[in-house]
């Protein structure tokens, strides 16, 4: 009996794997190791350590994804809400002892790699979000002060990851939280009056931000000049126009090549991407996004559980936000604010994160009949 329902589940588990997603994740990752591979190509090098370093991080994010897929949504669901307040105390360790580098401190040293823990809230917070309003109320009806928990909460940690300084993640962090106390149902005054206080603080709050920040948001529009402040932005858009319809050709991108594409490895591997493979390469890369956040969505759409949805939704979401900041801003829609292109850039702690996030989502998918408690 014991092994006929051992066999069912795994039968069951087998049918609703979803094995487009991954092909669409496996897709984008060989796409980033590809163009991780150009832009750290060297004639004497060919493989440079970041690309040997970005290989193993997809084979042990693939590993991890299968791992989290297999493993039990519910006990990681609930074990995220407390080790959320870990990740907190982590943040604030790198404030006080973290590795520094490009003048900001994000990382933890251990061993060959370093750890970003601000990384590790955009994992957990949907855990923390999700249990908590469950634990609260599990028939999905809320007062708006438990939302303000929530916030107050997150609040803290953008704070923690505005120090460090990481403007682009501590926003997305931010914007996830929004999304998701209003998905579960916070009155939409208080988003009004939210938007008000911003436009009013907005003195206080330009004050508050680093020179190089404040700059990136004048050269957003138009400021700056093209040498100093606005290099960045030019050299991006002299890479995405120079590579045209079909691009430059694999490895022959001039602007990747004679290294005046800056953090072309992470923040702007799609300019490296539109100038060696143009217009079309940029299109497939957008389209095996869109189908991935698509379908995705839609599986989620369908969860028979509120809570289930709403904690299955914040992993995706700061994915997509992450890949509509990173996008905009080296097509110089949005100000540069330093976020990695998911599963495409070079970064190890970003990778993990990304594949643990999707693991997830396919383990809440695949089961999806099973109750909370």
């Amino acid at each position: 009996m014991i092994q006929k329902d051992v066999f069912y589940h795994t039968r069951r588990k087998k049918t609703y794997f979803d094995w487009i997603s991954l092909a669409l994740i496996t897709a984008l990752s060989l796409i980033g190791l590809l163009f991780v591979w150009s832009a750290t190509y060297k004639p004497d090098a060919s493989f440079s350590l970041f690309f040997k370093k970005q290989l193993i991080g997809i084979v042990t994010g693939l590993a991890i994804y299968v791992v989290c897929t297999f493993t039990d949504y519910r006990p990681l669901m609930r074990w995220g809400y407390f080790f959320y307040f870990i990740v907190i105390g982590l943040l604030l360790f790198t404030i006080i002892k973290g590795s520094i580098g490009m003048g900001a401190q994000r990382w933890i040293s251990i061993g060959f790699f370093k750890v970003q823990p601000s990384e590790l809230a955009k994992l957990i917070l949907p855990s923390f979000v999700a249990y908590y309003l469950y634990t609260e109320n599990s028939t999905f009806m809320y007062k708006n002060k438990q939302f303000f928990m929530i916030l107050g909460i997150v609040s803290i940690t953008t704070f923690l990851i505005l120090k460090q300084p990481d403007l682009g993640t501590a926003l997305v962090i931010l914007f996830s939280a929004l999304l998701l106390v209003w998905l579960a149902g916070m009155t939409k005054r208080w988003f009004v009056y939210g938007i008000l206080v911003v436009v009013l603080c907005a003195p206080l709050l330009w004050c508050t931000l680093k020179p190089y920040q404040r700059n990136r948001i004048a050269v957003f529009f138009g400021q700056g000049q093209a040498q100093k402040e606005r290099y960045q932005i030019e050299q991006s858009a002299i890479a995405i126009g120079s590579g045209g319809l079909f691009g430059k050709g694999f490895l022959r991108g001039t602007q990747n090549k004679l290294q005046f594409l800056p953090e072309s490895r992470t923040d702007f591997i799609f300019s490296v991407i539109c100038e060696e493979r143009g217009l079309l390469g940029a299109i497939l890369v957008l389209l095996l996004y869109g189908l991935l956040f698509l379908r995705l969505l839609l599986r989620i759409a369908q969860l028979p559980s509120p809570i289930t949805q709403l904690f299955a939704f914040g992993l995706i979401i700061h994915i997509i936000l992450s890949t509509i900041i990173n996008i905009g801003m080296v097509l110089g829609l949005l100000p540069i604010v330093g976020i990695p292109l998911p599963l495409i850039s070079y970064g190890i702690s970003n990778l993990w994160i990304t594949f643990a996030s999707l693991g997830i989502i396919q383990s809440i998918l695949m089961h999806r009949h099973y109750p909370l408690q």
